[in-house]
């Protein structure tokens, strides 16, 4: 068996831009379609996390740094074959004032962390996919989700092609979401159904092709 750890913030976590608070079901969220269709050969460890950062610490939402999580999760879901890497964009929050690039820097940190970790006899590191995030909408300084300011919309845009940049350097698979998905309209910020589907396709499509070639 094939195990997957998805790290990721509330659009791993599925949290559902139609009704504040609450979560897709897990048939509707891209990880648990992801498990559909990796099918029983593989295993999806689901550790998605509202408001999560790359390796920002914010006090108005204290403990959402993935870098100090990371360690407790990858001993805990060890042996992992991969890990997905689906951070950046609560980067963008004002607090913070970081550029795409200084994101893109913050997510190579957190990749480069979980090829470093000591798995023991559980290794060896897992193979790394980088994703870069859906785009923020306009609109989103009047989102119900408090802390991005205008720009956010626009620098989300260009996380893409420094997320790129950094696969390339360091021989990570690569996926763009936003080629595939886009936040609501009614948040501006989390996906519905169709997106978390579409999602779940590409990543299952890139595992399952990498899978093909390493055999």
């Amino acid at each position: 068996m094939k195990n997957v750890l998805c790290f990721g913030d509330s659009n791993t976590f599925g949290t559902n831009p139609n009704r504040i608070g609450t979560r897709h079901p897990f048939d509707v969220r891209w990880t648990g379609r992801l498990a559909g269709l990796l099918g029983p050969d593989w295993r999806v460890i689901e550790e998605g996390m509202g408001g999560r950062t790359t390796v920002f610490d914010n006090p108005l939402e204290p403990q959402r740094d993935g870098i100090g999580a990371l360690t407790v999760v990858l001993q805990s879901a060890r042996p992992i074959d991969y890990a997905i890497v689906a951070l950046g964009t609560n980067d963008l929050k004002e607090i913070f004032n970081a550029s795409p690039r200084t994101v893109a820097a913050a997510a190579e940190f957190v990749c480069q962390t979980i090829e470093r970790y000591p798995y023991g006899g559980c290794g060896p590191a897992p193979k790394i996919l980088l994703v870069s995030p859906i785009h923020i909408k306009p609109g989103i300084e009047n989102s119900p989700y408090v802390g991005f300011a205008a720009d956010a919309a626009p620098r989300s845009r260009e996380l893409a092609r420094y997320y790129r940049e950094v696969a390339e350097r360091n021989g990570y698979l690569f996926f763009d979401a936003s080629e595939v998905a886009e936040a609501s309209d009614v948040d501006k910020l989390h996906m519905e159904a169709a997106s978390h589907a579409r999602y779940a396709e590409a990543v299952a499509r890139i595992l399952l092709d990498d899978a093909a070639r390493a055999n």
